[in-house]
Order: structure tokens, then C-alpha cells, then sequence
């Protein structure tokens, strides 16, 4: 059956299409049905099944006799270690650990929150609390002390589960002072905190408070898996809201473990044992999806990796794990692949390493754009696949179904929406526009299993943000367009759309003129305000290593190249060359920030920024370009 068979069966029959997707999945009592819409807008899919998470993820392939399989490769460049834990190790690891939390007293319905690095005891974390149906909420490590409390207040875990530090190129992230600032600032306090010390650096624990990792399981009785209800929440995970209060998104038990698992096979034409590496953090939606959940699930090999793209060592590291692990599905932000083509911007150093394992390259996180794909196309001789979906979706919205079937790729399209998501681009009354014409991506209700059902604790905010601008719909926050094959476009969040003299444009678009400049590794479009056009459009552009073209003849270039191709109606004159963009450690690219430094406004420092001195850095180009407010 092909891609369109698949998704309009989905579509004519979805109670049937996913109650046979749910039949990959050990119940311990099956669901009656697919879908409750009783209390539609919010919906919920098997709710009324039995099932663990942790089982499903680890035990039943021990019990089906794959016990030896490895589960987790644990690969740090920077600690310069590596090893690996085997499907029936990581049961017993994970046993242990959540016996001994229940002997402190957590229980099913619980809050733990995780505050740990890239280091398998972050998973093994993970599943412990779904072992005995506990929610986690993973915060990412190395968080500033107030934005931790900020969820430790809103979760309120009966207990943290941190790690002494974490380790990034050159320099030691202590997480342990940054949690006790975190419970000294939070009105919330938990019964008590369990700390994984690293070797490299071994804190200091307040008695009476905090549990050493190994201490604190020695002698306990292993537990098993509590059964839970379909709707019990799996975990919630935070995502920055527009008001500074973040937003918890709930992950429902049974339609993350049916969505997933079916993803691994659909989407990213995996098979059990075969090695699957999301290059991406556990504190992001990412690493909770894709190097948690959906492989261990579908009985892959997952890679738990601690490094960085480039630095450690080089630009060469995700070839060297590739081989090294025989990785045959690759997944990471474009971000990653912009750094690694700025820094061997030739792909010379592809050529030291045997990847003859990788079969498909996966890119998300945001627009990947076309010179990115077509780099990685012709440096890495595999399909390379951007597809789309945010933390609120837990998977894929948009895709290329490599394991149904591989679609013709188009550049700067995510392909096709994925079974379960009626993608509707629509105008701001919430009527749907023509093909090929811009506006606001909304998913008819109700949307697929495994997406958010509702927000933590916040049912008036998650209608709100999401359900009342388009009822019927679920409002992406994105903007984009449509072909005649049914091809999606993401273009930019809504508020990236600028409006020029009227004229309603894609930042999105005028990114992807400036990336196919053969000198700009990376690039950023904002909207600035202007007094005569309402808003104009501002480049920032980093160059390729060993670029010898002036900085004013780049800016030039591209000047003329947004001109040519999108028209005068841009508008586009000012551009800036600058060594660096603000991102977030996901590698999202804090536009909203940057349009407030040229604007003059107040902003709050973005918890999630990865170098707050960048923010100078930027405000200095704007200020070279006349922007006084910067």
C-alpha cells in the first residue's frame, strides 16, 4: 500500500487505522475503542487500555528473548568514554531505580522532575518513573537556576533527579549549585533529590535532602511495571511561552506509545536491532520521542551521544559515530549540518570515515534550508529528509514515509503530511486559501495519538493558545503554503511573517536566497520596524570558513540575489555579516529576540540561549547598519 492509500484510509477510517497501529502494543488490557471525544475540543485516544511504557519499552524485548540486544550506546567525546547497555541490563538497571524511588514513597501519578546531561541514567531515569507510573518532567540540563524553579513550582515533583554536572567543550556546567539555587527561589520543595555524581566533578550533598544515585538503590527490591490508564500522562515537558510562564505540554500513555511505534517503521524505515541516533538533547521533545522512546519501543539501538557537531573533536565527529556504530538512520537539526558544512565547507573530511551504514539523513527543528539538504545530499550520497513537527505534536506532522513510501523529494518542503494531521493553510478568517498562496497552518480535530491533549495544569491557556483562533482546528503558530501535489511549505512562525508596505512577506523565503549564496553558511531574517514601510527586512550572515570574499561584496551579492529572485516588493537592503546568531541549545534561531534589539525594545535573556554574549555582538551589527535603538 502506498503513501495515499495509507493516509486517506487514516483519514476514512481513523478509529480502525489506529486500534491496528495499537495492536503492536502489550496491553495489559486493550482499549474498547480509538477515540473518546466526549468532551470534545479535547480529545483522547485509548484511554480506557491498560498498558507501561517501560515494558514496552524494555521487558518485552527481554522476554521475547532479546535480551542481549543493545539498547543504549552511550557515546562522550567529552569525557572520551563509550560504552553500552544491553536491553536485559537496562531492565535490571531500571528496576532497581524505580524500586527505590518507591521506597521513598513515589508513586503513580507523581511528579519527578529530571535535571540530568546526555548520559544513559538520564533515560534509565526516565523510565524508572514510567516503570511505576510516575510523570517525569525533563528539564534540560544545565537550565538557569530560576527558570528550574520556575517548573519545580509548577510541576511540583515529589522528587529531582539530578546529576552532579554536565560537560560541554572546555569548561564544567555545575548543576548542582544550579539546583540548590533553583529550590531556594522555588516555593515548592520535594520530599528529596537523588544526585548522579560524575567523576568529574563530585558535589556536595545537603543531608537530610539529597540521595546519592548508587547509594540509594543499594539493597532495594526491583519493582515492576504498574499498569496505567491510556489518558495517565506519560510526562510533561515544558516549551517557552510567549508570556515568560512556560507551557507544560502533556504527553497521554497509550497514543505516545501507539504514534511512535508506529513512526520508527512508517517514517523512518527502521527494523528492531538496527541502530537509530537522534542527535539531539533529552531535554527537548526530540530527545524524549527519538532517543528515548520510540526506539527502545520498536527494539532499535539508541545513541545517547555527548558532543557537539563541530569541537569535539572536529567537524568530522558525527562521521566518526556513524562508523563507529554502524548508524543506519541519522536525525538532527539543520542547524548541525550548517555548523559541520561552515567549518569543512568541501565535506573533506567525510571521506576519513567508512558511512556506508547510513541510509537516510532525517533534519527538524526548523526550516531546513535548500542548500543545507542539497550539501548533505551530495556529501552524504543518501535520501535527505526535513520533516516537520513541534513539541506539542511528540512526532512527525509532515514527512517523507521512507518506510511506506519514499516520495520525490522537493527542496524547502517537509513533503507530505503524515496519517492522522488534515493539514489546512488557512486565511485570518478561517476560511482555506488556494494552493500556493501563504497563511496560517491549522490540523482539523481531532489531531492524531500522541500529540498533546491538553497543557499541565492550564486547560483555559491550551484552549486558548491553541483551539479558539480556528475552531475545529488545532493553530500551528506556523505560516506556509501548499502545491498542487499536496506538498507542504513552512515558511516561518506567524509572527515571522512581515508585512511590508502592505505587502504580506515570508522571512522564511528570503532566508533560503541568502543560504544558496556559496559564502553564507548561515543565515537570519527579521522584520524591523520602519516608520515609512511598517516593517522592513534585515539579513544577518555568517560565512563559510576560509571565505576570502569581502564582508560588503557578501552583503552586496545577496542584496541583489533577494531582489532577483523575490522581487523589489521585498524591499530587502540592509544586511550585516556577524560571526554567530543567537540560538537556543536546540539550535533554534531567537528571531524574536533579535527583532527587539533592532526595534529598542525590552527583552527578557531567553532562558534556553546558548551565549548570552552573542546579544552584544548583535546589537553592535545593528548599530553599524544605523539602527540607533540596538
Amino acid at each position: 500500500m502506498g503513501y495515499a492509500e495509507v493516509y486517506e484510509r487514516a483519514k476514512s477510517d481513523p478509529y480502525g487505522f489506529w486500534m491496528d497501529a495499537a495492536d503492536a502494543i502489550d496491553w495489559d488490557t486493550p482499549p474498547s475503542k480509538a477515540l473518546f471525544a466526549d468532551n470534545a475540543p479535547l480529545y483522547e485516544w485509548f484511554s480506557d487500555g491498560m498498558v507501561n511504557t517501560c515494558w514496552n519499552a524494555v521487558d518485552r524485548h527481554v522476554e521475547a528473548g532479546h535480551g542481549e540486544r543493545i539498547a543504549i550506546i552511550h557515546d562522550s567525546p567529552v569525557t572520551h568514554t563509550r560504552r553500552e547497555i544491553s536491553y536485559v541490563e537496562l531492565r535490571n538497571r531500571v528496576a532497581t531505580l524505580a524500586g527505590a524511588l518507591r521506597a521513598k514513597g513515589v508513586e503513580k501519578g507523581d511528579t519527578v522532575i529530571i535535571y540530568m546531561p546526555m548520559i544513559p541514567e538520564a533515560l534509565e531515569a526516565m523510565l524508572a518513573c514510567a516503570r511505576i507510573g510516575a510523570i517525569h518532567s525533563v528539564v534540560f540540563g544545565g537550565f538557569a537556576a530560576n527558570e528550574l524553579a520556575v517548573r519545580v513550582d509548577d510541576a511540583k515533583p515529589k522528587c529531582i533527579i539530578a546529576a552532579s554536572c554536565g560537560i560541554e567543550p572546555g569548561r564544567i556546567v555545575h548543576y548542582k549549585p544550579l539546583l540548590d539555587g533553583a529550590l531556594e527561589a522555588a516555593t515548592h520543595q520535594p520530599d528529596f533529590c537523588v544526585i548522579f555524581q560524575r567523576e568529574q566533578e563530585v558535589a556536595k550533598l545537603t543531608e537530610g535532602r539529597d540521595f546519592n544515585w548508587h547509594g540509594f538503590q543499594y539493597g532495594v527490591e526491583p519493582a515492576d511495571c504498574v499498569p496505567v490508564e491510556g489518558n495517565h500522562p506519560a510526562y510533561v515537558l515544558y516549551t517557552s511561552g510567549t508570556t515568560g510562564q512556560p507551557k507544560g505540554v502533556v504527553r497521554h500513555t497509550a497514543g505516545h506509545l501507539v504514534a511512535l511505534n508506529w513512526s520508527m517503521r512508517n517514517i523512518y524505515d527502521m527494523n528492531p536491532g538496527e541502530v537509530f541516533w537522534a542527535a539531539s538533547d533529552v531535554g527537548w521533545v526530540v530527545g524524549h520521542s527519538y532517543i528515548c522512546y520510540a526506539p527502545l519501543v520498536f527494539g532499535c539501538t539508541t545513541i545517547v551521544f555527548e558532543g557537539k557537531p563541530v569541537g569535539t573533536p572536529d567537524a568530522g565527529t558525527f562521521w566518526r559515530v556513524i562508523r563507529d556504530h554502524k548508524v543506519k538512520c541519522l536525525f538532527t537539526a539543520p542547524t548541525a549540518f550548517r555548523a559541520i558544512k561552515r567549518e569543512d565547507p568541501r565535506g573533506e573530511l567525510i571521506g576519513n570515515y567508512d558511512i556506508s551504514s547510513l541510509e537516510t539523513l532525517f533534519l527538524a527543528g526548523e526550516r531546513a534550508d535548500p542548500d543545507t539538504i542539497t550539501w548533505a545530499q551530495d556529501k552524504l550520497g543518501v535520501p535527505v529528509i526535513d520533516h516537520w513537527w513541534q513539541t506539542e505534536t511528540g512526532w512527525a506532522i509532515a514527512a517523507n514515509p521512507m518506510g511506506i513510501e519514499p516520495l520525490p523529494v522537493k527542496l524547502g518542503s517537509p513533503s507530505v503530511p503524515m496519517p492522522g494531521y488534515d493539514v489546512q493553510i488557512l486565511d485570518e478568517g478561517g476560511h482555506p486559501v488556494p494552493d500556493g498562496e501563504l497563511g496560517a497552518i491549522a490540523v482539523k480535530l481531532p489531531l492524531p495519538p500522541g500529540t498533546l491533549p491538553t497543557l499541565w495544569n492550564a486547560e483555559a491557556r491550551y484552549r486558548k493558545s491553541y483551539l479558539e483562533h480556528f475552531p475545529g482546528y488545532y493553530e500551528t503558530g506556523d505560516a506556509g503554503m501548499k502545491d498542487e501535489d499536496g506538498y507542504l511549505y513552512i515558511m516561518a512562525r506567524t509572527d515571522d511573517v512581515i508585512n511590508v508596505a502592505g505587502h504580506r512577506l515570508s522571512t522564511g523565503a528570503m532566508e533560503e536566497v541568502l543560504a544558496a549564496h556559496p559564502d553564507v553558511a548561515e543565515c537570519a531574517v527579521i522584520g524591523a520596524s520602519d516608520t515609512l514601510k511598517g516593517q522592513v527586512p534585515v539579513g544577518f550572515l555568517c560565512l563559510n570558513s576560509g571565505t576570502t570574499a569581502p564582508a560588503e561584496s557578501v552583503v552586496a551579492d545577496c542584496v541583489k540575489l533577494v531582489r532577483d529572485r523575490i522581487g523589489p516588493v521585498a524591499a530587502f537592503k540592509l544586511a550585516v555579516v556577524v560571526d554567530r546568531l543567537p540560538k537556543t541549545r536546540s539550535g533554534k534561531i531567537l528571531r524574536g529576540t533579535m527583532v527587539k534589539i533592532a526595534d529598542g525594545e525590552d527583552f527578557k535573556l531567553p532562558a534556553t540561549i546558548d551565549d548570552p554574549a552573542i546579544l552584544d555582538e548583535i546589537g553592535a551589527a545593528l548599530k553599524s547598519i544605523g539602527y540607533p535603538g540596538a
